[in-house]
C-alpha cells in the first residue's frame, strides 16, 4: 500500500529509493552513521533463482555530494578521493572483512528481470554475514521462501527484510566503518494466497515472518520462523524499534479478515 514500516526513527538514517536503469526497482531505509541498511522492501517476482554474471558492485549517488544522479553506479577508478565513503560503504571495508561476506537484504534470487537482480547489486543494499550464515542458512531460507511465494501466492507478495546490530564493527583504518548484524530478520505479505495449499503451507499466508543469528560456523544454527506479529515483538525487545513500531500497513490482513496476525 506504497507506505514503509513504521516505528523507526532516527536522524542518522536516510530512505533510498533504488533506481537502476531509469526506473525505482525497491526501497531502502539506510543507516549513514553504521553504513549498513536497516531494511530492504521489495516486491517479490516469482523466479527459477538465477543469479546475474558479472554485475559489478554499485554506489548510492543519493549519499553522495559529487553526484548529478540519482540511480545506483559501479564504483569508478578512484572513488577513495571522491568522497564517497563519508555516509555509505565502500568496497575496500570489505576487502579485508576475513571474517565477513557482503550479504544482500534484497536478494537477486526474489527478482526474476535482469535488471532488477542487477539492482540488488548496490552496498546500500548489503551488510556483512558470516559465510556460514549467509550460504548455508540464509540462503536456504530465501530459496524456501522463493518456492513457497512461487506457488502458493497468487497476487503479489511483498517483502521487508532487515537486521539489528550489536554495537560489533568491521574497522578499516583504525577507524569503524561497518556494522556487523546480530539478526537477519524478514517478513513477507501476500493477501492473495491459494486457499487450497496444504495446511503445512496455508497457516504461514497471508504472511508469516522468519530470523536468524549471524553467527560463526555453528550446525545449530537455524533460522526460526514466526508470525509477524511474534517478530514484532521480538524486534521490540532486541533493537531500537518504537512502540508503534509496524511492518506492513494493517499487519497484513486482508480487508473482511477475521484473522489477527
Amino acid at each position: 500500500m506504497q507506505t514503509p514500516p513504521t516505528g523507526l526513527e532516527h536522524p542518522s538514517l536516510r530512505f533510498i529509493c533504488q533506481r537502476f536503469n531509469k526506473r525505482t526497482r525497491y526501497l531502502t531505509l539506510y543507516n549513514t552513521v553504521d553504513h549498513v541498511p536497516v531494511y530492504s522492501a521489495y516486491t517479490f517476482k516469482r523466479s527459477a533463482g538465477d543469479k546475474c554474471v558479472d554485475v559489478p558492485w554499485m554506489y548510492e549517488p543519493q549519499l553522495s555530494t559529487y553526484s548529478d544522479t540519482d540511480e545506483m553506479q559501479p564504483f569508478p577508478r578512484g572513488y577513495m578521493h571522491m568522497d564517497f565513503e563519508d555516509a555509505q560503504a565502500v568496497l575496500d571495508d570489505y576487502t579485508n572483512a576475513v571474517l565477513y561476506e557482503r550479504g544482500t537484504l534484497n536478494p537477486e534470487e526474489h527478482q526474476d528481470e535482469p535488471d532488477d537482480k542487477a539492482s540488488t547489486y548496490t552496498l546500500t543494499n548489503v551488510v556483512p554475514m558470516t559465510p556460514d550464515f549467509n550460504n548455508r542458512v540464509w540462503n536456504k531460507q530465501e530459496n524456501i521462501i522463493r518456492k513457497r511465494l512461487n506457488n502458493y501466492c497468487r497476487g503479489t507478495a511483498y517483502i521487508v527484510t532487515g537486521i539489528t546490530t550489536s554495537g560489533k564493527m568491521i574497522r578499516r583504518e583504525n577507524m569503524n566503518r561497518v556494522a556487523v548484524p546480530r539478526y537477519i530478520w524478514s517478513a513477507y505479505c501476500c493477501i492473495d494466497y491459494d486457499h487450497n495449499a496444504p495446511s503445512s503451507e496455508r497457516y504461514k499466508f497471508p504472511s508469516f515472518a522468519h530470523y536468524g543469528l549471524n553467527e560463526e560456523e555453528d550446525n545449530n544454527n537455524e533460522v526460526v520462523e514466526i508470525s509477524v506479529q511474534q517478530l514484532k515483538e521480538f524486534l521490540k525487545k532486541t533493537t531500537f524499534v518504537e512502540q508503534n513500531f509496524r511492518i506492513f500497513v494493517g499487519d497484513c490482513v486482508s480487508p473482511g479478515s477475521s484473522k489477527n496476525k
